[in-house]
């Protein structure tokens, strides 16, 4: 009778166990099926954001230009945007890492909606300046990069973050047309009025889909020297911190100037096209779609796949190299169709070089600091187009196009010759 019962004791502990490991089990799969709904939530946030961000660069010369702006101040205009949105990036993402991912998702798309309604009552030319200050807070793109830095683990991120570029494409080519559309048809300003109500549409989005707390419980990443709960979030000191960790300040300089000349191409382009190309405003749109579908085709299908087979280390040089015979090409193109061609390996080179960048510094730092060190990252651009225009005004009044292209060579040569001695101490990971 005792080893009945022995036998009978055992079979229900067996059972149990089976039951706890089954409910375990499905516990889990139900995990990884809710971080994938928050991702997709997250890709549809940001495609949504560029889209509307899209839409408005299209209109807002025609804006500027309806209130009796010249082109000096249209630069001035631009450039306050730039500025707003070079400072606001750090301290957007120092506000993510104190305050959660989903408050500071919510801030970014109230702050658009602001943006789009200031535009909606500009009557005036201060009315349009002032509509610029809520670009301090708008940085959906960030925002969502951060939702999917903290809901994977550091060997899917990158392939992860590298779907971005598929929102990006996006944004481009419906962004666009949808401006050109709605202000041609229906009256200027009623973009605006779209931009408000999707803002406000993405807001609510936030709010109920992006969980309060979004990090992985698995996520046990060193966080010693995290000081990002604490202190003020406009605290300088704070936000250069990150940038003693071991290998951040170098990847960081190779993302700023591996990326910069054709930064200030892309920001003279809209002269380009029609002093060097000779096109018309309708076939630089149609460029610029080529380029969104491009950017949508590498970042969706070919970065993710490399990222999966290639260590961040490799991929970073390749990138850096690409970038070097881009420059070349570039600089021998004389015709909108050699720009269609050497546009490939571009976009394959500029989304390669965020994707991995944006992996090896999330990684670098704790997972504590992850959005201010997307906030940091995400600051880059402004720059670019702050000072921008300035310096790509220069280059191609006084040397031409092929400057631009002389000038990637030379920068991506000495960077890749960098890179092949560099010690970085970057994470190795693989799939």
């Amino acid at each position: 009778m005792s080893a009945m019962n022995t036998k009978v004791s055992s079979g229900y502990e067996e059972g149990a166990l089976g039951m706890r490991t089954k409910t375990l089990g499905e516990s889990s799969h139900s995990g990884e099926v809710r971080r994938g709904q928050v991702i997709l939530v997250a890709y549809l946030i940001a495609t949504l954001e560029l889209t509307f961000l899209f839409m408005q660069m299209g209109v807002m010369p025609y804006l500027a230009k309806s209130l009796g702006l010249d082109s000096v101040g249209f630069g001035y205009l631009q450039t306050t945007f730039g500025v707003l949105q070079l400072v606001g990036g750090p301290i957007f993402g120092r506000f993510a890492d104190q305050f959660g991912t989903r408050t500071a998702l919510v801030l970014s798309c109230a702050s658009g909606s602001a943006f789009f309604l200031l535009m909606s009552i500009s009557t005036s030319i201060p009315l349009l300046f002032l509509s610029r200050l809520p670009a301090v807070f708008m940085h959906g793109l960030p925002g969502a990069q951060k939702v999917i830095t903290d809901m994977t683990t550091p060997s899917q991120r990158a392939d992860a973050l590298g779907k971005m570029g598929l929102c990006f494409g996006i944004g481009i080519i419906i962004g666009s047309a949808l401006g050109g559309v709605l202000s041609t048809k229906f009256g200027i300003f009623v973009p605006t009025y779209v931009g408000l109500v999707g803002n406000l549409i993405n807001t609510v989005i936030a709010m109920v889909w992006i969980p309060e707390q979004a990090k992985l419980q698995s996520d046990h990443r060193v966080t010693e020297n995290s000081t990002s709960q604490s202190g003020s979030v406009f605290s300088i000191r704070e936000i250069l911190r990150l940038m003693k960790f071991p290998g951040v300040m170098e990847v960081f300089i190779v993302k700023v100037f591996a990326g910069l000349p054709i930064g200030l191409f892309l920001i003279m382009f809209s002269i380009i096209s029609m002093d060097f190309f000779g096109l018309e405003a309708v076939e630089s749109g149609y460029l610029m779609s080529y380029f969104g579908v491009l950017q949508m085709v590498v970042q969706g299908l070919v970065v993710g796949k490399l990222t999966n087979h290639c260590t961040e280390r490799t991929l970073l040089r390749l990138s850096i190299f690409v970038f070097a015979g881009v420059g070349l090409g570039m600089a021998l193109m004389r015709t909108v169709w050699h720009y269609c061609i050497v546009a490939v390996p571009l976009v394959f080179a500029f989304s390669m070089l965020g994707t991995i960048t944006d992996s090896i510094l999330t990684k670098a730092v704790p997972s504590s600091d992850t959005g201010t060190m997307l906030g940091i990252c995400a600051s880059v651009q402004p720059l670019t187009r702050t000072v921008g225009p300035t310096i790509g005004g220069v280059l191609y009044k006084q040397f031409g196009v092929s400057s631009f292209g002389y000038l990637q060579l030379i920068v991506n040569i000495g960077l890749f010759v960098y890179l092949l001695k560099s010690k970085i101490p970057l994470v190795e990971m693989k799939s």
